[in-house]
């Protein structure tokens, strides 16, 4: 079988991602990808007042070495599939650290 790829879009300053959150999950960990490319991640956190979405960008923060101010959740803020901006990371880049964290 064929290994998954993220789904990457292009920016004029960075890449776009597909995320599928699952909150109230164990731990923080990018669980795998989705047959259409969408990245599946679970939190620890609640989904109650951003906090979710707060451990969102910390979390990929932390897995793609970017600092949070550099990743912004264009879309989905009050949904589970969200659309996120990351900026000064070519998707090629992003997609490499991202493989690398799948669990």
């Amino acid at each position: 079988m064929a290994k998954r790829t993220p789904r990457l879009h292009g920016a004029k300053r960075g890449s776009a991602l597909a995320v599928r959150v699952t909150p109230r999950s164990g731990r923080n960990r990018i669980a795998g990808v989705m047959s259409d490319g969408t990245v599946k991640i679970q939190l620890a956190a609640a989904p109650v007042d951003g906090e979710a979405n707060g451990k969102l960008v910390e979390f990929l923060g932390e897995v793609l070495g970017v600092p949070k101010s550099s990743i912004e959740i264009v879309a989905g803020h009050t949904s589970r599939n969200k659309l996120v901006s990351i900026t000064g990371l070519d998707p090629e880049t992003t997609q490499q650290r991202l493989l690398t964290h799948i669990n």
